[in-house]
């Protein structure tokens, strides 16, 4: 039961907006009560850190070689802007719907992007790149911008913009970057 709740307020809190969906409306979707929901999850801020906690994914580990890594990054993101329900990264919204001034959130947020950034970093010193910190944050940036501009534009092409300008970053950081 617990999992469908958490199923349930994934989608619709990810769709719909946090503020937007209430504990009544994720309870009469599934067909429970909203004591049952309360019995496994106290709180509405209970439930969303639940959902932003499985939203928080880390890249699995793979055999590429470092730069395809990187650069898959971007089409992954292609083929999730293609999909008509993307809606942007679930981090962000919710800080902007909740404000910066939920801690609980904000942290959350700040630790799932600093954890991308360090993914990237760890592969670009794989690399051998000197400032790794730095275009690890440049990469980052791309990223995070590609989404932007995909919500305002509608255009997955905002990710392949965004893997020449990585292919650009990683070759003026002397890495050889695969065609």
């Amino acid at each position: 039961m617990k999992e469908r709740i958490l199923e349930t307020a994934d989608r619709l809190f990810y769709l719909q907006g946090i503020r937007a969906v209430g504990v009544d409306t994720i309870a009469a979707e599934i067909g429970i009560s909203k004591r049952t929901l309360y019995n496994h999850f106290p709180s509405k801020d209970a439930l969303i850190a639940a959902y932003l906690e499985r939203r928080f994914v880390k890249p699995k580990p793979s055999d590429k070689p470092a730069a395809e890594q990187i650069l898959a990054t971007f089409d992954s993101l292609e083929r999730r802007f293609a999909s008509r329900n993307f809606r942007g990264c679930p981090f962000v919204n919710a800080v902007a719907e909740l404000g910066p001034d939920d801690k609980s959130v904000k942290k959350t947020a700040v630790a799932f992007k600093e954890s991308r950034r360090l993914w990237f970093r760890d592969l670009l010193h794989q690399l051998g790149v000197k400032d790794a910190e730095a275009l690890a944050t440049q990469l980052a940036l791309l990223v995070d911008g590609s989404i932007a501009q995909d919500l305002v534009r509608d255009d997955p092409a905002m990710a392949r913009a965004a893997k020449e300008a990585a292919k650009v970053l990683l070759r003026n950081a002397g890495v050889e970057v695969p065609s």
